[in-house]
């Protein structure tokens, strides 16, 4: 979502980070740089004004003029004003009420309401053992309850039925009544949209905010709007009093305005983010983390909870004993590996949340590929077990047969078998102890470039 963003304000900052000295002057043509950064990620105006006044005023202050190191500490000051405009903490649902709790969701249509719904629903029973119920008091949008039966199925949440033919008011205080009788923790309500904010659709609302009475109202909105996200939410916020905004379609041609807009602007949290189709998409969001990420230090915070929370703790284990005893690793645990990594995200992903992805060049950048992981699974998806299991036996035929299995060329399969085999023989160093003389190479060859570890040469 911030890539550009990303860009402009890591390649400003770093050109500083170096410097001894930092004059007003410098620190002026920052500013105006970090400006156009912030405009041009479709920041809300009086947004980027409030944003640049509190870094001037900090950084032509002692805190930078007399620091040891200026650069780092004018850094320090961009990252702490973004932590800021985004709301400091994570702030969590508050489910702190005599169950059923409710939460209530709103939003323009096309936002993704149903779709965050079955997400939050899943967050909630999975991740925090609540007993969950789900209703759509939509309906006015074709197939809308249907939508949220199939994902309240996916996510094993509890379904209360509802009809085209109820209005949404009875809906909702109908599910209320069920979720008290089934003892659930929380009944999430997924209420209608409209293409544009009209009249009618805030008093509906507002009707079933009235008979509920939600302990939180969350305005799900898409990312890719922008600043107006954020002029919507304020609108929703007139009529509803929301408690929280949920981002949403982060992983789409987002800029990064709405993130840091519409906490400033309705002074109300963002208290998710939504990324991808995927009912596991949805995280809490830290402002701390996102500003890290937008000034290309990464999130290896978010990355760890991401590994513990997505990766078969028990295949890794196995894995990792297979390879202890110096048995074969075979195409299927290479298969497997990588569809792991596509449940993270893929590649681009984590990349995302490494420190200093963001200093790489384009066109190393362009190498993270995750179109070519799902070509690699395709490709030994479409082998017989034996060829998985040994797959020296692939030869012009078997190639030939395997390619067209998967769509792909007899290019593809080599190089997904040259790939393996530097992987294998990688694995089979680990099983002998070679990760420490591995290590010890890494630190006798960066200790030969004439400089500390990790450093270059230039």
């Amino acid at each position: 979502m911030f890539s550009n963003l990303s860009d402009r304000l890591s390649g400003t900052l770093t050109r500083l980070r170096g410097k001894g000295r930092l004059t007003e002057d410098s620190i002026a043509e920052a500013l105006r740089e970090v400006r156009v950064a912030l405009l041009e990620a479709d920041v809300a105006l009086p947004v980027v004004k409030d944003f640049i006044g509190h870094v001037r005023e900090r950084a032509l202050g002692q805190e930078v003029l007399k620091s040891l190191t200026p650069g780092q500490a004018l850094v320090k000051i961009v990252n702490d004003e973004l932590v800021r405009v985004m709301g400091e903490e994570n702030q969590s649902l508050d489910l702190n009420a005599a169950p059923p709790v409710v939460v209530m969701l709103a939003g323009l249509q096309g936002s993704g309401k149903t779709t965050t719904t079955a997400k939050l629903a899943r967050l909630l029973g999975k991740e925090q053992g609540k007993k969950v119920m789900v209703v759509s008091a939509d309906v006015y949008r074709p197939a809308a309850i249907q939508q949220l039966q199939t994902l309240a199925g996916q996510v094993d949440a509890t379904f209360q039925p509802s009809d085209a033919e109820q209005s949404p008011v009875d809906i909702a205080t109908e599910a209320l009544a069920e979720a008290k009788r089934q003892f659930m923790d929380v009944l999430l309500v997924d209420t209608a949209g409209r293409l544009a904010i009209d009249q009618a659709m805030m008093d509906e609302a507002r009707s079933i905010a009235e008979a509920v009475s939600p302990k939180e109202i969350l305005f799900v909105v898409d990312a890719m709007t922008g600043q107006d996200a954020a002029n919507t939410a304020r609108a929703f916020d007139e009529a509803l009093a929301l408690t929280g905004v949920v981002l949403t379609k982060t992983d789409g041609d987002a800029r990064g305005g709405a993130a840091l807009s519409v906490r400033q602007v309705t002074g109300k949290p963002i208290k998710f983010i939504g990324a991808g189709e995927k009912v596991d998409a949805l995280q809490p969001f830290h402002p701390d983390r996102i500003a890290s990420r937008i000034l290309g230090m990464g999130d290896v915070l978010s990355l760890v909870e991401e590994v513990h929370r997505k990766v078969d703790q028990d295949k890794a284990e196995k894995l990792v004993r297979k390879i202890r005893r110096g048995s074969g690793f075979t195409l299927e645990d290479f298969k497997s590996q990588m569809e792991q990594m596509d449940q993270m995200g893929g590649l681009s992903s984590l990349a995302d949340k490494l420190p200093g992805m963001g200093q790489l060049p384009d066109h190393v950048k362009s190498q993270v590929n995750d179109r070519q992981t799902r070509h690699m699974v395709a490709i030994i998806n479409s082998m017989t077990p034996q060829e998985r299991q040994f797959p020296d036996v692939i030869k012009g035929s078997r190639k030939r047969r395997i390619a067209n299995g998967s769509g792909t060329s007899i290019q593809e399969v080599n190089k997904m078998l040259k790939q393996f085999g530097q992987m294998q023989k990688m694995m089979k160093k680990f099983g002998k102890g070679g990760m420490a003389k591995m290590m010890k190479q890494l630190g006798r060859m960066q200790g030969g470039m004439g400089g500390p570890p990790g450093g270059f040469r230039r």
